[in-house]
């Protein structure tokens, strides 16, 4: 796509988030037929023009770099790794370590796996080393049937919300390393041993994760955080699953794993 004129990036997100130009120009406060000029190639939007659309449209910022460059621009937005982060590098590590004795981790966009705290550690320790390069993705990590997919209790029904996570995920970037994602998970056969089905029910708040463990069977809810006005591609790109109890047996069950750790020294 960084192949494309602006106005071609333009008009694709524009139809991604099915907005007409009229749309546009009501969000924008640019008449439509600049829009028009602009799409066409007729008009060469300014810097301040590009960040208007952009925000309009919701571009995620590595996107709004494409455009940035189509148009003949420097990039606007870094793009620094975790450890480079400062202050946001630190909200991760605390939300992490404040988050035991439950499961939490940093991933991408793509649901790759950036840092976790111990308790999620703990439960990546079950998967293949196959699965682990170049990262975890923490997706096929856990639905894949020579991952941990044959522990998934309610496989069915919860690969079901997570094809569903991830066509939000596609519509919102366009990554195309997400259409692959997506036709992987959903190709997964059900794993022989993997318990449960789409109709299963374990309430009327939400799906949670029910999985076979050494612990136990534990059922697993999660909080997706997400950074506030981001303006550095890494940070844009990253999330926090924070995953909680769903039920008594699972809270006692991993607090006592972490009092046993402690006390083992």
């Amino acid at each position: 796509m960084s192949q494309e004129t602006v106005g071609t990036l333009v008009r694709h997100w524009r139809k991604r988030r099915r907005m007409s130009q009229l749309d546009m120009s009501g969000s924008t406060g640019v008449s439509a037929r600049h829009l028009s000029f602009v799409e066409t190639g007729r008009a060469a939007p300014s810097r301040a023009m590009i960040e208007r659309l952009c925000e309009a449209l919701d571009v995620p910022l590595r996107e709004r770099n494409a455009l940035y460059l189509a148009a003949g621009f420097a990039p606007v937005h870094d793009e620094r790794p975790l450890a480079d982060l400062g202050a946001a590098r630190a909200a991760v590590r605390t939300v992490l370590r404040g988050h035991e004795p439950y499961p939490s981790a940093a991933v991408n966009h793509r649901w790759e796996l950036l840092t976790a705290n111990h308790a999620m550690s703990r439960f990546l320790t079950g998967v293949p080393e196959e699965f682990r390069h170049p990262r975890i993705n923490m997706l096929r990590a856990t639905l894949h049937p020579e991952s941990l997919g044959p522990q998934i209790r309610n496989y069915e029904q919860w690969r079901t919300h997570t094809v569903r996570r991830i066509r939000r995920q596609l519509e919102r970037t366009g990554d195309p390393a997400l259409d692959d994602l997506l036709r992987e998970v959903e190709g997964y056969p059900v794993p022989m041993g993997a318990r449960g089905s789409a109709a299963q029910s374990y309430g009327d708040l939400m799906v949670p994760m029910v999985l076979d463990t050494e612990i136990g069977t534990l059922s697993l809810c999660y909080v997706l955080s997400v950074f506030g006005a981001p303006r550095d591609v890494t940070l844009d790109e990253i999330a926090i699953e924070t995953s909680f109890p769903a039920d008594e047996a699972t809270r006692a069950a991993l607090v006592a794993m972490a009092e046993r750790e402690v006390a083992a020294g």
